[in-house]
């Protein structure tokens, strides 16, 4: 299929930035920086395991004897891509140079490049999750409930020794405004100079680092096959809580070039951009089942009626609405409008019905 090409009459050729293309998955790229990949695309990583103390024999001159044992994780880099976009001279000119090398360049980076890394990288760490028997949790998560599931993650990390201050919250918007919302969470509101009011949750209780991460970056897996869509079966992760020590992700080889007309004879009067990118991230094993846990599958939204309200408001407008129980008993007498999250009811819930939208 050839290029679609808007030529330009009186348009703007100032392309407009777009929304939240920063990579999210970075500062997973920055642990374990003694671990380095050169001069082949799979790593062994050692592992050595020792034996412990033995009672002293007092009067004796010798010592008890120790044991040892050492062996090696094999991981290799999975993720080699490339692309090349060949830009004839002609529509250079007639889109007013909206179609140039660097145009190209620049939105590539932010509407391909970054959001696929982020979601290989995330949908790597679910893969290696499930490999190495993380825990991987998928109860529906409600404001009645985010607490506990939360103290929950924090009492099993804090058991095995896992330092807390490394840890990072990667999560969905939807989720940060359940916790935001969560039943019994206390508050203090900080009211700037000039009347502003700052709601927004920078940490809870020892993790300090809660990162927003698109939801359409946040699959269990995903279709590589031409760009990057979510795979069939995919679901949704709600977060990821996670040592960044107990993983390795890294870009090993990036290669970006631009070629102008007659640079070669492959080139002819075109200009061509060739970009390729190899990566991958992996589980450190023996650490990563204990430092990493994931929630996928399902949030729920809860309500409780009183005899007269039909419509409700879910937080985050998701997608779609999976099920819906009033009182107990499945309930498909609703409407649904995703761009608002709000969800209408034909009649109107009896007064004291708890009411359960899972999304």
């Amino acid at each position: 299929m050839g290029n679609t090409i808007n030529y330009a009459e009186v348009y703007s050729n100032q392309l407009r930035e777009l929304y939240g293309q920063e990579s999210i998955s970075d500062p997973l790229y920055h642990s374990n920086e003694d671990i380095q990949i050169t001069g082949g695309k799979s790593i062994k990583i050692p592992k050595l395991s020792v034996s412990g103390y033995k009672d002293h024999t007092r009067g004796s001159l010798g010592f008890n004897g120790g044991t040892y044992s050492n062996e090696y994780e094999t991981k290799t880099l999975d993720h080699d891509r490339d692309i090349e976009f060949v830009v004839d001279p002609m529509d250079f000119d007639e889109t007013d140079t909206v179609v140039s090398l660097a145009n190209i360049q620049s939105r590539f980076d932010k509407t391909q490049a970054i959001p696929e890394l982020d979601s290989y990288t995330f949908s790597k760490l679910y893969s290696e999750a499930v490999r190495v028997g993380s825990e991987v949790k998928t109860d529906a998560l409600t404001i009645a409930n985010i607490l506990a599931d939360f103290d929950d993650n924090l009492e099993k990390l804090e058991d095995k020794g896992v330092p807390l201050d490394r840890m990072i919250l990667f999560c969905t918007s939807a989720f940060k405004k359940l916790l935001k919302n969560a039943e019994g969470i206390q508050r203090t509101l900080d009211i700037k100079q000039g009347g502003g009011i700052d709601r927004r949750v920078h940490s809870i209780d020892d993790i300090g680092n809660i990162v927003t991460v698109p939801s359409a970056r946040f699959k269990t897996i995903y279709d590589f096959t031409d760009g990057c869509k979510p795979g069939v079966g995919a679901k949704q992760i709600n977060y990821i809580l996670i040592d960044p020590e107990c993983q390795v992700s890294r870009n090993k080889y990036s290669y970006i070039h631009l070629f102008s007309p007659g640079s070669d004879s492959r080139t002819s009067d075109n200009y061509l951009y060739q970009n390729r990118k190899y990566n991958g991230t992996f589980a450190i094993d023996e650490l990563f089942i204990d430092g990493c846990i994931i929630s996928v599958g399902t949030l729920a939204a809860t309500f409780t009626g009183d005899g007269s309200t039909t419509e409700f408001t879910i937080a985050g407008k998701p997608d779609k609405i999976i099920s819906v129980t009033v009182d107990g008993t499945a309930s498909a007498a609703y409407t649904y409008d995703k761009s608002t999250g709000k969800i209408t009811f034909t009649t109107a819930p009896g007064s004291g019905k708890a009411i359960v939208v899972t999304y």
